[in-house]
């Protein structure tokens, strides 16, 4: 669902929120007896349904709304929501600035329109991984990762509307993407952000990413993250610092999350790492789920 008219039925949370956009949980009881209120939208909204179905119904007709479709929001559109056929449904609701919705429209190929003919993207198979990444934010809010989810829903639904035929890649775009990958190595410790590698290469931030995975093969997000975790094997097998201190000089804020992503990557802690990698190091910090506080670091981008 989108912007709110009934208040008492309905609860929202703030998931995430940045430059041009917001992320909201949204949960509806709404039922077969209540009343239907007219509503509008403030702003592009783009809301992935993760339960519950429901009815919408604007100037363009109307549509029912299942678990992992996609509902299309235009600004100022008036709008109905109604449960006749059950209660209650949970969404989440990603609000976009017109600026930015023109930026990820420029940065697709054969996109020439920001509006939505349609309310809806139904469940479509290769909206899965997207639906996956919307309900883990939804676990866990935060802004880890959630800038490049939020270009990424808005470049499904713009593509799904003005489906345009996919660029190939260029010399032009992987010069760029060598230009940014040597920056991001040579800054890796350093806090980054998606806006800012786009703007090292001159590009708008959608049209980075989708350039990116393209050339590259993942995300900035994933890259760095990679890296990073790379960075911090590296010191465990050569350096005796505490495992808090890699954790900060690699670009990590939090160290119950720089030891879960390490564990997630090589299969262990990172004091088991370092003594299976060093049989005689003395050192295997025992770590637990303190937060690194004061650190600048953990507002990094992605972790």
């Amino acid at each position: 669902m989108a912007d709110l008219g009934k208040v008492d039925l309905t609860t929202a949370r703030l998931l995430a929120s940045g430059d041009g956009w917001r992320v909201r949980e949204i949960v509806c009881r709404s039922g077969p007896k209540d009343p239907v209120f007219e509503e509008q939208h403030s702003g592009v909204s783009i809301s992935a349904v993760l339960s519950g179905s429901f009815t919408y119904r604007s100037r363009n007709g109307r549509v029912l709304l299942t678990p992992g479709s996609l509902l299309l929001g235009e600004r100022h559109a008036s709008f109905c929501c109604g449960h006749e056929h059950g209660v209650g449904d949970r969404c989440v609701a990603f609000h976009f600035e017109p600026e930015l919705i023109e930026e990820v429209a420029g940065g697709l190929s054969g996109v020439k329109r920001t509006d939505f003919p349609v309310h809806r993207l139904p469940p479509l198979q290769r909206l899965a991984p997207l639906l996956a990444d919307v309900q883990a934010l939804a676990e866990q809010p935060g802004s880890r990762g959630a800038e490049e989810l939020v270009l990424r829903m808005a470049g499904a639904a713009l593509s799904g509307v003005h489906e345009g035929k996919a660029r190939p890649v260029t010399g032009h775009d992987e010069r760029r993407m060598g230009d940014a990958v040597r920056w991001m190595e040579a800054h890796l410790e350093e806090p980054l952000s998606l806006g800012m590698l786009a703007e090292e290469v001159g590009m708008g931030r959608h049209h980075f990413l989708r350039t990116f995975r393209k050339v590259v093969g993942e995300s900035p997000y994933s890259y760095i993250l990679g890296r990073r975790l790379t960075l911090a094997a590296a010191r465990l097998r050569t350096d005796s610092e505490r495992i808090a201190d890699v954790a900060f000089a690699c670009g990590f804020g939090d160290l119950s999350e720089f030891v879960r992503r390490f564990r997630a990557r090589f299969g262990v802690t990172p004091s088991a790492y370092r003594a299976r990698s060093r049989p005689g190091s003395a050192r295997t910090d025992t770590v637990g789920p303190a937060t690194l506080l004061g650190n600048p670091r953990s507002r990094c981008y992605p972790v």
